[in-house]
């Protein structure tokens, strides 16, 4: 087995998502948090380095010797997790710098986010770093993940057995991304790779742009921010990163009140809004609006072609959704196409005046009792129009699974012979069957969002980032 101490790392993140050999200094005790959790997600998820428990009080656990510090651990260390007392960091440090160790997760608070001790301490510990080569990731934060290779060391339980590898990486200022307090086992996407920030006092959102620009299992960056350290150097990062795949973004602090509050979270500098918009706008950066978005959107870049264009065609159910995604679809630069005369002979052949710029599946669906055996033909028709860039399609569920088998095989089909970006809106009288066809349908790699204003809005980015992409390479 290749252990990453023993090769020249590609990045200096390397350290923290591809480690060879992890130390886990602290708390070991039963619980729902601390390094025991640690231990036993690592292992769960089929992470096949080493593991070195740090702690002066125990001698085994989970058949693993402990060691009352990692000096003693009798191998080099890529990462370690320090979760201790805030006042025990620093020496901790130091001697991981003894150690040669050249990653820091710090997971204990008690920082720049508490108080002005806290952030006398904080310095501290970043002098610490520089003084012995190590980068540090926190303080305040739950961590990082990489489910392709089992690297979990989150230090709360998941509640779920694995994390699905995939294209989204998620990183912010915040625990909330972390897959302790996210539902990722039951997406129908996977993610890359998940970073949180903390206190961002040394690894911060330019150092994982950078990471994340080569990094292969990428394909979407979807970042929260609470603030920028250097504005030049985000810039420049999120402009070249952007030109490979995209950056979506969420910044809180958009008010004075939030700004405020930012500050109380993790010691965060603020940046006035109007600012940092312009900086995006210059940069190619994809801001978000809502917390749910930074989940959701991404993944129509993770599953889907990019357009080729702005046209977008509309399949419903219902007439009212489609004259509302007509509004939506003015608000994010998509146009509404206009079908060529092929393909409205085509759709009028299937269903008398069917062909038009919003196709509605109401009145067939109430005409014909084997509507279902109409409906991968018109989706095929519009899909190979050359008027069509990308295609909201709306699915009724029905009161029964009578046809979740039947729209999970018509997709199936479109899988093989679609290049076409395809944005999905299932609704329906049960819950139950949204989510089991909502499932199925991500699982076959059609991204379903929760309402039409995300689906189009998320057609809307696919196809802005189409032509700044386009543009770049000119």
């Amino acid at each position: 087995m290749i252990i990453q101490s023993e090769i020249t790392p590609k990045h200096s993140l390397s350290n923290f998502f591809e480690p060879g050999r992890i130390g886990v200094i602290g708390l070991l005790r039963e619980g729902f948090f601390g390094g025991l959790v640690v231990i036993k997600t690592l292992l769960r998820n089929g992470f096949s380095g080493e593991i070195y428990p740090v702690n002066p009080s125990y001698k085994e656990i989970l058949g693993l010797k402990v060691y009352p510090s990692i000096k003693d651990v009798p191998a080099p260390v890529d990462l370690v997790l320090i979760i201790t007392g805030n006042r025990a960091v620093p020496h901790i440090l130091r001697e991981c710098g003894e150690k040669g160790v050249r990653a820091a997760i710090v997971v204990s608070d008690g920082f720049a986010e508490r108080d002005e001790e806290g952030a006398k301490l904080q310095k501290e510990i970043v002098e610490i770093g520089r003084q012995w080569g190590i980068r540090i990731l926190g303080p305040n934060t739950a961590g990082i993940a990489n489910p392709s290779k089992g690297v979990l060391p989150n230090p709360y339980e998941l509640g779920y057995e694995r994390l699905k590898p995939g294209g989204v990486a998620l990183c912010g200022q915040t625990g909330m991304i972390n897959p302790q307090a996210f539902p990722y086992g039951d997406l129908g996407y996977g993610v890359s790779k998940i970073c949180d920030f903390g206190n961002k006092c040394d690894v911060d959102e330019c150092d994982l742009m950078e990471y994340l620009e080569e990094d292969s299992d990428t394909k979407v960056i979807a970042l929260y921010l609470e603030g920028i350290r250097d504005g030049r150097r985000f810039m420049e990062v999120g402009r070249r990163v952007q030109k490979k795949k995209p950056i979506l973004i969420l910044k809180s602090g958009r008010t004075e009140e939030g700004a405020k509050a930012t500050s109380s979270h993790t010691g965060a500098l603020a940046v006035k809004d109007q600012i940092f918009d312009g900086v995006c706008k210059q940069a190619g950066l994809l801001r978000l609006d809502s917390f749910g978005e930074l989940f959701e959107l991404p993944k129509i870049f993770s599953h889907q072609p990019l357009p080729k264009g702005n046209r977008l065609g509309i399949v419903t159910f219902t007439g009212g959704v489609g004259v509302l995604a007509v509004d939506e679809a003015t608000r994010y630069g998509l146009r509404p196409t206009i079908l060529t005369r092929r393909t409205i002979r085509e759709l009028s052949s299937i269903y008398p005046n069917l062909g038009k710029p919003i196709i509605d599946l109401g009145p067939p669906m109430a005409a014909l009792r084997d509507y279902i055996s109409i409906y991968p033909k018109i989706l095929r028709a519009v899909l190979k129009d050359e008027n069509v860039d990308c295609l909201f399609n709306v699915i009724w569920t029905g009161p029964t699974q009578t046809f979740l088998e039947e729209y999970l095989r018509i997709y199936r089909q479109l899988k093989e012979i679609n290049q076409k970006t395809v944005a999905t809106w299932v609704y329906g009288p049960k819950v139950s069957l949204i989510q089991e066809l909502t499932f199925g349908l991500e699982e076959l790699g059609f991204p379903v969002f929760k309402d039409l204003e995300k689906a189009i809005k998320a057609l809307g980015l696919a196809s802005h980032y189409s032509v700044l992409k386009r543009r770049e390479e000119r």
